[in-house]
């Protein structure tokens, strides 16, 4: 049997291991802000598909009915709208989506919580680990645009104010996590879309550019309409 490492040298690579951590982070933001918002739109494609959680969490809690499907695909107050989001300023957009998806971690692992024991939902884990990583792009690309992430103050609905005070039942909690899976879908997919514009704003920018289209001239040089006349040809004498 080989003999455990002593307590200091575990210690030094565990602190080793954290600060390179630490500096892999530091040095994760893509230098491109249009590569980082490719990034971005493939993201938020994926986790807006209800396919991911949505449609495994129907059928493990047997909500797979007509009825329930519906009651779960009512648009919960949590999330803003996606003609909201579109209205926002880039800076102001940056800053909503980012607290959200802090507030949607922590209710993904609260939802991991009640599965721990139940191997038919790994994808729980893997969705809540992809939205910390569509959170750490979203501060890039505030960081590469050279904009401050200003946390919105939480909503009523946001901090659960206005909810009963009473213990819900499990058909209730049922139905509260499905609703917040089906607004989780609805506002990455929302997310994607209003990255998408940007994608397709900045695009046409450069296309309509006058530094473009003045390079772009600059390769042809037409000749003046004086120039294209034929000139008579001299006669020879006889």
């Amino acid at each position: 049997m080989q003999g455990q490492l002593p307590p200091r040298t575990l210690l030094s690579l565990a602190l080793s291991l954290l600060f390179l951590n630490m500096a892999t982070a530091k040095r994760g933001c893509p230098s491109s802000s249009s590569q980082l918002l490719s990034q971005l739109q493939s993201q938020t494609n994926i986790t807006g598909n209800t396919g991911l959680l949505w449609e495994p969490y129907m059928h493990l809690q047997n909500l797979n009915t007509s009825a329930l499907r519906a009651a779960c695909m009512e648009n919960s107050v949590a999330f803003p709208s996606e003609d909201t989001l579109r209205q926002l300023s880039k800076p102001h957009f940056l800053s909503t989506v980012y607290a959200i998806l802090g507030r949607i971690e922590h209710q993904l692992d609260a939802l991991r919580q009640q599965f721990l024991k139940t191997p038919a939902f790994p994808k729980l884990e893997k969705a809540r680990w992809n939205t910390h990583g569509i959170r750490n792009n979203v501060y890039c690309m505030a960081q590469l645009l050279h904009y401050s992430l200003e946390i919105p103050e939480p909503t009523q609905a946001d901090s659960g104010a206005s909810q009963s005070t009473t213990t819900p039942g499990l058909f209730q909690v049922k139905i509260g996590s499905c609703r917040f899976l089906w607004g989780y879908h609805h506002f990455m997919g929302s997310v994607g879309r209003v990255f998408r514009e940007w994608g397709d704003g900045s695009r046409r920018s450069r296309r309509h550019s006058p530094l473009r289209a003045q390079h772009k001239g600059a390769g042809r040089i037409r000749p003046s309409r004086s120039s294209q006349r034929l000139k008579p040809r001299a006669q020879v004498p006889r």
